[in-house]
């Protein structure tokens, strides 16, 4: 009779000291009790920690950091007072270059344990120049119900703004919005412009949206900038229209900050959290934006999605494009507005994109033909319906096929048809290393995993983004049937 190891006495609420010894997915650190593995958040290899206990699975538990009893030696003082509580940044404690290592181990570990694939070499990350000040869009969330820190709970003073706050969702609390002092991901001016807006509003008494009551007037406010035009758009999301209010914010925020070149009005009037609104007006500018990728430019309206990193982008690019040759077809699955499939265009005789969104296939359209890319053709529905033989026969068989699907992956009905298509090889880009190998993994029957490479899209966080070339296999004959 087998004896299974019993599980250690690890039970919620329990407090425990924790050696962590490994850097886990989502910027978690793991230390175990036996073999039981513990993740904690905001620790580091290395680092000696009471923990609380806050959540327990058969294989696994979750704690709270309460103290770092003793430091890693590869631990360091976060740039900014809010890492650790905002939830926007989960590596600012350690360098960016240890960052690094984690993140290639990540992809590796991912493509090793789910995807099984136990010979293939990673390559090392892809990082940034520079690890802050890289967003291009930033979206803060106005709330009256104010976010107390530890700190402002223990020093017991009456907190003054209390019901008005400025900032981002905590974690886990779609309600509760910390009130941000600095913030170091978008350029300087972004906080800047929201640290005015905050005191305009506070001074003349504009009130905050409260999601519960579906009152109050300021909802969302939205920051994007272009790197290589300058161009800056200011984009105020608010629960209806009040041009009393309104223009006089407008005429002194573009008299505070001249280097806005655009001004957006979103009206969300109902209970809706996007920040998209029902309608949009133009106080100021022409209502969008302008950024180049390489040759290539793209206009940039206030709900067009676009690769948050402009300067890791044009990298993430270079390695599909550096993975191609000429080819005569090149389909490009889900493809958003077009700029990868605009970026690659020059390799290719003719490219097909695919994607589910209407408005991003019409910008799609837009960006191609501003850009003389008329080989390019764009076609809207769900990828599992759409990505069939109909549209193979309109568009030509593909040579070579780029997806870069969203987090959960390819649906069940797309990795089968790219099996039934078999193209020369497949370029799969994702920011989800773990659902990425899960589907390289279903297709590695019919094709070899040639190179892993990874790209640190987003610095100072968990997230990267990955490209895996898969190359279809040779048929072998059995010259003995």
């Amino acid at each position: 009779m087998s004896m299974e190891t019993p599980i250690p006495r690890v039970k919620k609420g329990k407090e425990l000291i924790l050696d962590i010894t490994t850097a886990a997915f989502e910027g978690k650190g793991l230390g175990r009790v036996g073999d039981y593995a513990v993740f904690v958040k905001h620790t580091a290899p290395g680092d000696q920690v009471r923990v609380r206990i806050i959540r327990k699975r058969k294989n696994y538990a979750e704690g709270i950091l309460l103290e770092v009893l003793n430091p890693s030696a590869d631990r360091i003082a976060p740039k900014c007072r809010h890492a650790g509580t905002c939830g926007g940044c989960t590596w600012q404690h350690v360098p960016y270059d240890k960052e690094l290592e984690y993140k290639t181990g990540h992809v590796r570990d991912h493509f090793q344990r789910i995807g099984g694939f136990h010979d293939i070499h990673t390559e090392p990350v892809i990082g940034a120049p520079e690890p802050f000040y890289y967003r291009n869009k930033m979206e803060y969330t106005f709330g009256d119900r104010r976010w107390l820190t530890d700190k402002e709970v223990e020093s017991g003073r009456e907190i003054a703004d209390r019901d008005f706050a400025l900032g981002l969702h905590v974690p886990g609390r779609y309600d509760r919005i910390l009130n941000l002092d600095e913030c170091h991901l978008q350029d300087p001016v972004s906080f800047q412009i929201l640290d005015a807006i905050r005191e305009y509003a506070l001074s003349n008494h504009i009130p905050p949206y409260n999601t519960h009551r579906h009152e109050g007037f300021l909802r969302n406010l939205i920051i994007r900038n272009a790197e290589h035009t300058g161009d800056l758009m200011v984009n105020l999301v608010t629960s209806g229209e009040d041009d009393q209010t309104m223009t006089p914010l407008t005429e002194w925020l573009l008299d505070q900050f001249p280097r806005i070149t655009t001004m957006i009005h979103t009206i969300n009037d109902t209970r809706s959290p996007s920040s998209e609104g029902r309608y949009q007006k133009v106080l100021h500018g022409p209502g969008y934006i302008r950024e180049y990728l390489g040759p290539y430019h793209f206009r940039i309206d206030p709900n067009t999605f676009f690769q948050t990193n402009t300067r890791q982008a044009r990298k993430l690019y270079d390695v599909v494009l550096g993975a191609l040759d000429n080819v005569p077809v090149l389909y490009d699955l889900y493809c958003g507005v077009g700029t990868l499939s605009i970026y690659l265009s020059a390799m290719a005789s003719r490219v097909v994109g695919i994607e589910i969104h209407a408005g991003a296939v019409e910008k799609a359209r837009e960006n191609a033909a501003g850009n003389g890319v008329i080989h390019a053709v764009f076609e809207q529905g769900d990828m599992k319906d759409i990505f069939n033989d109909e549209l193979i026969r309109r568009h030509g068989r593909p040579d070579i096929i780029v997806t870069d699907p969203p987090r959960a992956g390819m649906h069940e009905a797309v990795i089968g048809q790219l099996l039934s298509i078999l193209p020369e090889k497949i370029i799969y880009v994702s920011c989800n290393s773990a659902t990425q190998a899960r589907d390289v993994a279903l297709l590695s029957d019919q094709y070899r995993l040639e190179r892993i490479q990874p790209v640190d899209m987003f610095p100072r966080t968990y997230h990267v983004e990955s490209v895996a070339v898969l190359s279809k296999k040779e048929i072998e004959f059995d010259l003995n049937t």
